[in-house]
């Protein structure tokens, strides 16, 4: 299948930062419907919400149109892959029984004749090690059995606090590229792909490694980037502000 594919993230959707782009969900939705029939591949590299959990009988209703958006790809052929990222990792069964939506901690996908890694890219930067623990913390079973039993109004509020908290801990924190590049050519070589594709960063570039080429999506919060594979060459696009 020779249709574009194409790759972003980091929308963290459920919130507004100072500075983000007004109706960005809304444009989101617009973009993806406009991608109906035209592109194979439609991959979300992590952090597509600001925070999601699963309940048994509850969905967010504020992203309904997202969901709709998502099925209606689905439907017309469209593979749609959805990444674990560090705000959004506890998907259940909803994106896929419900909406057809794959989803992955890490994927290979082969897009192309190119084989493709994708994978958000958190606890990839050595000043993600407290990260990497308070991860294992939220992920632990047990936790998050106790979490399922505070009525989701009021998990979702806290999570908005904590994540907004944490985001304001982050917001001097410089990114180190190199240390992202190195970990994109040393999953190039050990996946034998020719395409290594995370987020996480907020950063969007393309940049030729050793063993083949690592590219960031960028963030979809103040630029609305993301990136395209059409006609075997891949290239960084955004939208019109």
């Amino acid at each position: 299948m020779n249709r574009k594919a194409v790759f972003i993230s980091d929308a963290h959707l459920g919130v507004n930062p100072p500075g983000s782009i007004a109706d960005r969900e809304k444009r989101l939705v617009h973009f993806l419907d406009s991608l109906r029939g035209s592109v194979s591949h439609v991959v979300i590299v992590g952090d597509l919400f600001e925070f999601w959990y699963e309940y048994n009988d509850y969905v967010c209703r504020n992203h309904f149109d997202l969901f709709f958006s998502m099925k209606q790809l689905v439907d017309s052929g469209t593979e749609v892959h959805l990444l674990q990222g560090n705000h959004d990792f506890a998907y259940g069964d909803f994106f896929p029984k419900s909406l057809g939506v794959r989803v992955h901690k890490q994927v290979v996908l082969e897009i192309q004749g190119k084989r493709f890694f994708f994978r958000h890219g958190d606890g990839v930067a050595k000043s993600d090690c407290g990260y990497r623990l308070f991860r294992k913390i939220l992920d632990f079973p047990l936790n998050r059995f106790l979490f399922k039993q505070v009525h989701p109004d009021w998990g979702m509020a806290l999570a908005r606090f904590v994540g907004k908290s944490s985001r304001k801990v982050g917001e001097d924190r410089l990114i180190n590229m190199d240390e992202y590049l190195q970990w994109a050519n040393s999953m190039l070589k050990r996946e034998k792909c020719d395409y290594c594709i995370f987020g996480h960063t907020h950063l969007s570039g393309i940049w030729n490694v050793k063993s083949g080429v690592a590219a960031s999506s960028g963030e979809w919060i103040k630029k609305l980037t993301y990136l395209q594979m059409e006609k075997g060459e891949l290239s960084l696009k955004q939208l019109d502000l």
